[in-house]
């Protein structure tokens, strides 16, 4: 059995195309299991109509990876299957073709193709060509050498774990600012399991963020690289993927005839290295600060000392 697990908050814009694109997938042995942070809207009786498994949590209880790991702990399937709330399936095979890679013994989890909503700026669509391309592939220990640090990629915006290769490297981390995702990816390899992307699953996800926000998602992911240092150490800094990624989008403005967007992409590329370095020494700052510069602001709330 297949268990679909998608944490939830406010997701209303969002829950009800999400479940009925779910309900009419090709898969069919399946559980859906709602997770919700104590939602102000009609989020819980959406999914009440699509499944009896809704858990609801206290907000201040939500963790990245702790409640992913609850989650995963209450589901009866042997592969998990992690949604966020505003992904959408492609056809009604994506979750049929995430599966079925789950035949390889040595996988121990997969993600699949992001998409761009049609109304996401070139940014934003660049971050999907860029991080999901048209062919799959599998990588293990073996390709750290060439491809560091993304050898651990995988996204839980739609992603899917064997059960029993999460069990084995501890769940998700509890605690996290963010990154769970990388955190079990980066595990898994080190544990002698492979990652697999497969191309042919594919969900509508993505982002447009102001560069304001952009600075603030690289701060967070400064301060998780400098909370789990071993990941940069055993599979190499992301200072030079960050340089590939740079290149790649100024080729992609260039392609798209968009020079106009040229400071912009100066400003943006900026910023982001500027706030991923802040968060690698996010110790040096006070916490007032700290929490100026963060996404998920509340996250420090529960942190004793920055």
């Amino acid at each position: 059995m297949t268990s679909i697990i998608i944490p939830t908050y406010n997701a209303e814009p969002y829950l009800e195309n999400l479940l009925s694109r779910i309900q009419s997938q090709t898969l069919k042995n399946y559980e859906l299991i709602i997770i919700d942070s104590s939602s102000t809207d009609n989020t819980v009786t959406i999914a009440q109509k699509y499944t009896q498994n809704v858990f609801v949590i206290p907000q201040i209880e939500f963790d990245h990876g702790g409640t992913r790991t609850k989650a995963a702990q209450i589901a009866r399937g042997d592969i998990l299957v992690y949604l966020t709330q505003d992904a959408l399936p492609y056809d009604d095979f994506t979750l049929e073709h995430i599966i079925k890679v789950f035949e390889d013994s040595t996988i121990g989890a997969a993600y699949g193709m992001q998409l761009s909503y049609e109304q996401t700026t070139l940014f934003g669509k660049h971050l999907r060509t860029f991080n999901y391309p048209d062919t799959s592939y599998v990588r293990n220990k073996n390709d750290i050498e060439s491809f560091g640090l993304k050898t651990a990629f995988l996204s839980d915006s739609f992603a899917a774990y064997r059960k029993s290769a999460l069990e084995s490297i501890g769940w998700f981390k509890d605690g996290l600012i963010l990154g769970e995702d990388t955190y079990a990816g980066a595990k898994m390899i080190l544990e002698g399991y492979a990652l697999a992307y497969v191309a042919e699953a594919k969900v509508y996800h993505s982002h447009t963020y102001t560069i304001a926000q952009e600075f603030k998602r690289y701060f967070d992911i400064g301060v998780f690289h400098q909370c789990e240092k071993w990941i940069l150490e055993r599979f190499g800094k992301a200072e030079g993927e960050g340089m590939k990624y740079i290149r790649s989008e100024a080729r992609y403005l260039l392609h798209n005839k968009a020079l106009y967007l040229l400071l912009e992409w100066i400003m943006r590329n900026g910023m982001k290295y500027l706030g991923y370095k802040m968060g690698q020494n996010y110790t040096k700052f006070p916490l007032w600060f700290i929490k100026k510069c963060s996404m998920h602001h509340r996250w420090w709330e529960k942190q004793d000392t920055p």
